[in-house]
């Protein structure tokens, strides 16, 4: 704080002397005083010129430099930042956000944090294989964030580059001692795609355990540089790993060839033989509808001829019957007569008479017969 001014005597008071009793002598009469006149204006052209200059500076060199940060009044905090200060070299509690803010310029410092995502990048790491080759990782990369609520804590304890201690110098640190443990095939190539992870595993553990407002989000790191001798013999062995694996390849295409042709062939001769059986099966239905067809009609033939016969039969009987009751001798003597009255021939000689006894012969014997046929149905 500014030293408390004393305020000027006025020129109506009284002089006292030390026991507080007013003085005997008159007070002087005041004098004009053009000089004390003079000075006060040019006081305050000093201090219009200051604060003008105050503002220049914050116009002019508005950046994050620490020369900067300490003259100006007024300065500014961008967004994904957070605004941090020291006064006298100690970190002050006072955390501010984005935006324009006021600080004591030359006595307080100001420096802006970044809260938001961002990205390091480690370069030319060399390491020592478990075999004892040197080998360069050229760039690796470490996104991380500071959490807003750790800030003061981080920064109190590791300063404002808090990141040379836990991902700078740590990376360089967990890469060495993962090289020395494995050999060159598995850090170029076997364990290779393990090494992010391991990395973001080694970071994290000890961040947790010891700034715990870090966060490391991904590890990103790049093929190490190999020497030139060694790198022809990986590639070269790539190569010959390569052609083998083609060649296995071409092996399980020729093999899927084979066991698609052989599968192909099954299947027509399964279609064949499905066809012929059907094929078969419709013969043997064409053979039994003939078959059955054939029994129809030869049935319908049999049926047909028995009817033919039966009425045959009955017609015969039926017949012989109208016989019987029709051939009596009265009938039969004038079929007889009629038979010879319509003969226009006419016979001489000794035998006619003969002739027509033979025939009133004929006609007795029919009817003895039909006589004993009588006498039979009837027993």
């Amino acid at each position: 704080m500014d030293p408390p001014q004393q305020r000027p005597e006025s020129p109506m008071e009284i002089p006292m002397d030390q026991q507080g009793r007013r003085s005997e002598t008159p007070p002087p009469r005041p004098q004009a005083a053009p000089a004390a006149a003079a000075g006060g204006d040019f006081s305050a052209i000093i201090t219009v010129f200051f604060f003008f200059i105050l503002i220049f500076s914050f116009v002019a060199f508005q950046s994050s430099s620490t020369l900067t940060n300490n003259l100006t009044l007024l300065h500014q905090v961008p967004e994904g930042h957070v605004g941090v200060y020291w006064r006298g070299g100690a970190l002050l509690k006072t955390i501010t956000e984005p935006g324009f803010h006021l600080k004591m310029p030359l006595v307080t410092q100001f420096e802006p944090i970044q809260v938001t995502l961002q990205t390091d990048q480690v370069r030319d790491i060399p390491c020592g294989t478990k075999g004892g080759v040197m080998i360069n990782f050229e760039k690796i990369e470490v996104v991380n964030r500071l959490h807003k609520d750790y800030v003061y804590e981080t920064l109190l304890n590791y300063g404002v580059q808090y990141d040379n201690t836990w991902i700078y110098d740590k990376i360089h640190h967990e890469i060495n001692q993962f090289c020395s443990a494995h050999s060159l095939q598995q850090v170029y190539i076997d364990m290779f795609d393990q090494i992010d992870e391991k990395m973001k595993d080694a970071l994290q553990g000890d961040c947790t355990r010891y700034a715990p407002g870090i966060e490391i989000i991904s590890v990103r790191v790049t093929k190490p540089n190999i020497p030139e001798s060694i790198r022809r013999n990986f590639e070269q062995m790539e190569q010959e790993r390569t052609n083998v694996l083609i060649a296995m390849e071409k092996q399980k295409v020729a093999e899927k060839e084979a066991e698609t042709r052989k599968k192909m062939a099954i299947t027509e001769a399964e279609k064949n033989a499905h066809v012929s059986k059907i094929l078969m099966q419709q013969k043997l239905m064409e053979k039994d509808s003939a078959r059955m067809q054939e029994e129809i009609e030869n049935q319908m033939y049999m049926a047909r001829e028995k009817s033919l016969a039966d009425a045959s039969f009955y017609r015969l009987m039926k017949e012989a019957e109208a016989n019987k009751l029709k051939l009596t001798p009265e009938y039969l003597e004038l079929r007889f007569i009629e038979s010879i009255a319509n003969n226009s021939k006419i016979f001489f000689g000794n035998k006619v008479p003969n002739m027509v006894f033979d025939q009133r012969l004929l006609g007795n014997f029919l009817q003895s017969v039909a006589k004993r046929g009588d006498t039979e149905a009837e027993f």
